[in-house]
């Protein structure tokens, strides 16, 4: 079908959009799928990385939640570039319909999750603390590290904090509780001389944490918060995502409507 300039130009531009997604959604759902089915690969090529940091990674249920997550997210991003790419080439109406009714309840879903975590803000601080409480109970140490354990330590190491309040919320994790011997808090919660490693500066600083040693009284959630407050480029790359979002639901839209238009032309 012969379209004007405008339509041309709006049509390969929501598949190049879409083709980039569709690419992107494959490969993150190909590791997820390989992290899956063989993770012991994985393991095996990241102990040939001669670093600390990397290492911390190598642990199978680390690895298997990571994969969960990865399956989810690409298979969305495939599902939904798929429709938009599919629909813009074969101009079919109910394609591009059905891609930009999928893009507008996100967008909502968007705005509405901003609205309230706006309106009310207690509640959400409460609500996201109650969350995070959830997840610090799994917190372990040793061998059999989770995805969540590994989490917390590279927050409490990089911004120099310690559970979500202090450090008497890891009494409610009962791998902490049963596995921390003479321990009163996690080497993250240390002030380090090594953050990759997770090395105190300080060698009695689990034993005997004080304010000279350790960040075992400042919590985390404060910090990040106040952290994600001076994060500018957080602001700018959320204002972008929302503009292509904008983007996407306005060629879809128009794409149905010209296409429409040609269908009645030639009738």
């Amino acid at each position: 079908m012969v379209f004007d300039c405008g339509v041309w130009c709006a049509k390969y531009l929501l598949c190049i959009f879409n083709f980039i997604f569709f690419v992107l959604g494959t490969i993150i759902f190909g590791v997820g799928l390989w992290l899956a089915v063989d993770k012991h690969s994985l393991i095996a090529l990241l102990k040939l990385v001669e670093s600390e940091r990397i290492e911390q990674f190598t642990q199978p249920q680390a690895i298997e939640q990571l994969a969960y997550v990865l399956l989810v997210i690409g298979a969305v991003m495939f599902f939904m570039s798929f429709l938009g790419y599919l629909g813009a080439m074969r101009e079919s109406r109910c394609l591009l319909s059905t891609y930009g009714t999928f893009l507008i309840l996100l967008l909502i879903a968007e705005i509405v999750a901003g609205g309230l975590g706006a309106f009310f803000k207690e509640k959400v601080r409460a609500e996201s603390k109650n969350f995070l409480q959830t997840t610090i109970t799994s917190y372990s140490l040793g061998e059999n590290v989770d995805a969540t354990s590994l989490m917390w330590n590279q927050l409490m190491g990089n911004f120099g904090c310690c559970g979500i309040n202090d450090y008497h919320d890891f009494d409610d994790s009962p791998a902490w509780v049963n596995g921390k011997g003479n321990r009163t808090i996690p080497d993250a919660c240390c002030i380090l001389k090594d953050v990759a490693k997770l090395v105190p500066r300080d060698e009695d600083c689990t034993t005997n944490p004080s304010d000279s040693n350790s960040f075992y009284k400042k919590g985390c959630y404060e910090v990040f918060t106040e952290w994600l407050i001076r994060q500018r480029e957080l602001v700018i790359v959320a204002i972008a995502v929302g503009i292509v979002h904008l983007v996407l639901i306005i060629l879809a839209f128009a794409l149905c409507k010209a296409f429409a238009k040609y269908n009645d032309m030639r009738l």
